[in-house]
């Protein structure tokens, strides 16, 4: 039995990387978790290599951007599991966008799968997630993680729309944390710093590119501003995420949580 043994959970942008870790580690915990992405094919193929041939985990293609979308997506998880207990936004698209150029689809892009993306989604599983308040005042679930960054927390040249879209995602988790509190629902975020995954290798090798440099330089630059000197692996994104599903964190209300080696206090 699993810290989270039979609660439901949905987990978007979980094809790969954080979101893809993070569906692992609640189902090994026990829940029952959905995960969706905009790539049918990509997601299905997680949801079977995390539970092969089982019907615990699943994989639903969804735009998190298109309200319909969302809407369906949240139906066909209750129809099949009856509520959401754990919601994780962990869906984004990044992209350097210089403040010059005319890009602005591209800007938008950006705001518009991480910040409105997880309005959509919140407030549709919102409308089936359970009060969980109990007498004692201790909550057996309800809980909303949001992935952040630490450019959410500072800033980096080129990247506006990235950083200002994740700097949206703290102020989000903050007022939303707030409204729902008396609900028994707890709302918090992780701000992740360097992880191995392959968002944090393409900026990496476009960062590299424009510094004239090799993309082996450029992540050695990046490690000497990490004071444990390595990059982190997703699964320690998904425990600390396993953390705040989990009762153990009923009190963590509105947090914006740094796991990034130490690279915001450098």
């Amino acid at each position: 039995m699993g810290i989270l043994q039979d609660r439901v959970a949905l987990v978007t942008g979980a094809s790969r990387g954080i979101g893809k870790a993070i569906a692992r580690a609640l189902a090994q915990e026990g829940a029952k978790v959905a995960l969706c992405a905009r790539n049918a094919e990509a997601v299905r193929r997680a949801a079977d290599e995390i539970s092969p041939g089982g019907g615990r985990v699943l994989g639903f293609e969804a735009d998190v951007t298109d309200k319909a979308d969302v809407r369906n997506l949240v139906q066909s998880i209750v129809g099949r599991w009856g509520q959401i207990h754990i919601l994780v936004n962990n869906a984004g698209i990044n992209a350097r966008i210089p403040i010059e150029s005319d890009d602005d689809a591209g800007w938008r892009a950006v705001l518009d799968s991480t910040v409105l993306g997880a309005y959509y989604v919140t407030r549709e599983v919102l409308r089936h997630m359970p009060d969980h308040t109990q007498p004692d005042g201790r909550v057996p679930g309800g809980r909303v993680i949001n992935l952040s960054s630490i450019l959410g927390r500072f800033g980096v040249p080129g990247y506006t729309a990235y950083c200002a879209a994740k700097h949206g995602i703290i102020g989000f988790t903050r007022a939303l944390a707030l409204e729902v509190a008396g609900r028994g629902i707890t709302v918090n975020a992780i701000c992740p710093g360097w992880v191995e995954t392959e968002m944090a290798d393409r900026g990496m090798r476009e960062t590299a590119a424009i510094m004239g440099i090799t993309k082996e330089e450029f992540r050695r630059q990046a490690l000497d501003a990490v004071p444990i000197k390595r990059i982190l692996d997703p699964k320690e994104i998904a425990d600390l995420a396993v953390y705040l599903a989990s009762d153990a964190a009923s009190g963590m209300i509105g947090q914006a949580i740094n796991l990034d080696g130490g690279q915001v206090m450098s």
